[in-house]
Formats: structure tokens, sequence, C-alpha cells
């Protein structure tokens, strides 16, 4: 019992909590790496998360840092801190099949850039996360953690799912359409999409470069911001990073807003899809800030998810192309309608719709201008039960095309006991404070809670 209680006790930390204890040798890797396989040897059967996992060299990699430690060399910001990876991003030597039977036993010979990125930070690489079927829509084997017969969401639902778990303190995922904030939302947790650009892809299996972005899964927003920090960088391999100072993401959202911040609510096309508890929900938080947020009128953004669906599958038609030709048989009914939709879009249209990246940020430039962050909710609604669909992206997909950051926060629960996030969105480049402003809110919340 003592055993199973101190393994509760390393897990009810959070992952700034565990790197401090780490670098000060008053938690061990080893203890941690224990405690994290002990849950998912308890929760995986119900949850699913895994695609990949390897006690055993997670532990080998737990002595090695703990070793370091000891002899008094310097330590990476992440050292012995475990870390999930969705298995779309290659690691050496560990499978990485992309969800799909077509790379089955696949073993990549070279570390993608954030995963040496994590390494030479000292973080442990537990496992790989399930991803949906080449990180489309077709489900993988993840359920939801708050209740096994809801979906996780998708694409990234491992990765969310871990956390939700408790089986890993922190995760990467990638967003596409929606794949970060929506399974955050539907798993309860905080889920941060980077601006486009921020964090390189290179060794990410490519979907749509347009809009490939990396995001982060964690229980906090300091948890999401000292992984993001690590992760961003530049790689002239992939030509959306360019070179720039570290981002000083974590201590920037610890920090207190020299003012109160301000919020801008909007009514984001298809409001009228969305779930009754969420519409009632989010405008209660609205009101709840009072003078500190106000209702805007977004520019014409009714077009934007055709859009982004018409670059989304035109560019899976030809990154796909090479996976297509080894095993179109393999592949599930809906993704290969995506392809074939892809094929269909004329260069006129594809082009035309890459512009409109500079038309939503310039219409946008205005609500900025009289706020911190855009607030609205993270999805529809709580998880749709049921696991043939992963939910819908309506309300992240802008946000993608546009290259802002967004973070979601899990402050709503629904009649059924599931959670809901709220979304809030920042400019391109503000990921800072998008991730300080989401932490004044969510302690705002927490305080009010106390108080009632």
């Amino acid at each position: 019992m003592a055993r199973q209680d101190k393994a509760q006790a390393i897990l009810g930390l959070g992952a700034v909590a565990m790197r401090d204890r780490l670098a000060s040798g008053a938690l061990r890797a080893v203890d941690l790496v224990e405690a994290c396989l002990a849950r998912i040897a308890e929760l995986e059967p119900q949850v699913g998360a895994w695609a990949w996992l390897d006690g055993d060299h997670a532990l080998e990699q737990a002595r090695r840092l703990d070793h370091l430690r000891q002899s008094g060399k310097p330590v990476g910001p992440l050292h012995g801190l475990p870390v999930g990876l969705k298995d779309i991003i290659d690691t050496k030597g560990i499978p990485t099949e992309n969800g799909t039977p077509i790379d089955a036993g696949r073993v990549p010979s070279e570390d993608a850039w954030i995963v040496a990125r994590l390494r030479a930070a000292g973080a442990i690489i537990l496992g790989k996360t399930v991803t949906t079927e080449c990180a489309f829509m077709h489900p993988g084997k993840t359920r939801n953690p708050h209740n096994s017969a809801h979906t996780p969401g998708g694409s990234s639902q491992g990765s969310a799912a871990a956390v939700a778990a408790g089986m890993v303190p922190f995760s990467v995922g990638t967003q596409t359409g929606g794949s970060v904030i929506r399974p955050a939302s539907f798993c309860g947790i905080v889920g941060l999409k980077s601006t486009f650009g921020l964090i390189p892809r290179t060794g990410i299996l490519p979907q749509s470069p347009f809009l490939d972005t990396v995001g982060v899964f964690a229980r906090s927003v300091e948890d999401c911001a000292l992984l993001a920090e690590v992760l961003a960088g530049h790689d002239p391999a992939d030509t959306a990073s360019a070179p720039m100072p570290m981002p000083r993401l974590l201590s920037v959202a610890q920090s207190n807003a020299p003012v109160l911040p301000v919020f801008a609510f909007a009514k984001l096309p298809g409001w009228d899809q969305a779930d009754p508890q969420m519409i009632a929900a989010t405008e209660d938080l609205v009101d709840l800030l009072g003078e500190q947020c106000f209702e805007v009128a977004l520019p014409d953004l009714e077009d934007v998810a055709a859009i982004r669906e018409r670059i989304n599958f035109a560019e899976m038609a030809k990154c796909y192309y090479g996976l297509e030709r080894r095993g179109r048989d393999l592949m599930s009914g809906k993704l290969k309608s995506a392809i074939d939709q892809g094929k269909s879009v004329l260069a006129r249209d594809y082009i035309a719709a890459l512009d409109w990246r500079e038309l939503v940020n310039a219409g946008m430039d205005a609500v900025f201008a009289r706020c911190d962050v855009l607030l609205c909710p993270a999805a529809l609604g709580p998880a749709p039960e049921g696991l043939d669909d992963t939910g819908s992206a309506l309300f992240n997909g802008i946000w993608t095309l546009s290259g802002m950051p967004a973070v979601t926060l899990p402050v709503f629960t629904a009649q059924n006991g599931m959670p809901m996030g709220i979304q809030l969105i920042a400019k391109r480049g503000d990921d800072a404070r998008l991730l300080r402003t989401a932490r004044w809110l969510a302690a705002y919340l927490e305080n009010l809670d106390e108080e009632n």
C-alpha cells in the first residue's frame, strides 16, 4: 500500500514540480517512470492509449539520467521527465507506424527534429501514443478515460488520453484541423496548438504542410509551456520555421499580467450546431468575466472551413501518394475519399485558397487591437458517444488555417459528466501572452470554485 501511495503522490505532481524535484534529487527518474508504468498497467486495457511501449527501455533511460544527475554534470530542462509521442513522429529504433497497416513494422533510422530536441533536454521517451489512421479521421483503439463508451477525439487521441488518465505528465501531438484542441477538450486536459512554424516538423508524417502544426498536452498551462518551450526552434529543413530567440513561454506563463486581461467572445460559424450545454456554459463564462469580456463580430469566415478542407485534401493527395501506391486497398473509406477529393481540386482553386491565411489574419487584426485573446468553445460539445466518430473540428480549423496559437482549458462539465473545454486564441507569435492569459483564467476560475 505504501508503494501505491508513493506512486499516487508522484503522479499527482505537475510536470513543473516533477522537474524541480528531479533536478534537486528529491525525486528519482526511475521512481517516476515506475509510477507511470504502474498507472499504464492499471488503465491501459480500458483506455488503449499506447501504440508502442517498452517499460524496460524507459527504465534504462531513467537509470542513465539518474546517474547523470548524481555525477554533478549539468542536466537539461526536461531531465527525467517522461513524454508520450504521437505515432506519426519518427523515433530512431522505435516503431513509428503512422496508424496504418501500410507502415506496419516501420522503424525509422533517425529521430524527428523534436525527438532529438527532447533527448537533448533530458526527456524520457516513454512510448508512442495511438493516432487515427494516418492522422486523419478513421479512429484507432483509444477510448475516452472519463467514459470508455465515448471517443477521445482525434487524431492525437492517444496523446490526449494518456495525459488525461495520468499515465504520463505530458505528450506531443499534431493538428491539421482540430487534432490537439478537440481531443484535449474531450479528455478534460490542457492542449496547446502553437503558432504555425514555432515548432519544426521534420521527421513527422506530413499530411498538409501548409496546415500541419505541432501541439502539446498536459494537465496545466505551465506544464504545456514547459514542453512547448523546449520544442520551439529553427530547423532549416522545415521552411515554416525561422531563426528566432528562444521563446520564454514558461516564465511568461508563470508571470503576472501587467493589467487584467481583456477577452473578446465570438460566435464562430456553426454556432447554431453547438450543443446547447456548450452554448450556455460559454455564455455563462462571458457573463462571469463581466467588463473584461466583450462580444465581437468576426470578419466573414463562413467559407473558411471549406477553404481549409480544400487545402488539406489537395496536399494530402500529394503527401500520401506513396502510401496510396503501396496499399490503397488497406486504407479506410474515409481516407480514400479524402485523397480522391484532393485529386480533383484545381490548381487555381488550391493556390487561391492559400491566400486565405493572410486574409483571415488581416481581418482579425482589428479584433486583437481591442483584446488580449479571443474566447470561444473548443468543440461543439462534449465527446460524442461511440468510437466511430472522432468529433467535429468546426471550431478549430479556422485557427489552424490562420496559423494562430490556440489553447483549451477544461473548465466545463456536461450533464453526463463529460468534460468540455473553452478555447483561447491569440495573434500569431503571441504564444507566451496566450499562455499567460490562459493561466490567469484558470486561476481565476479555480479561486471562484474555492470561494463557493
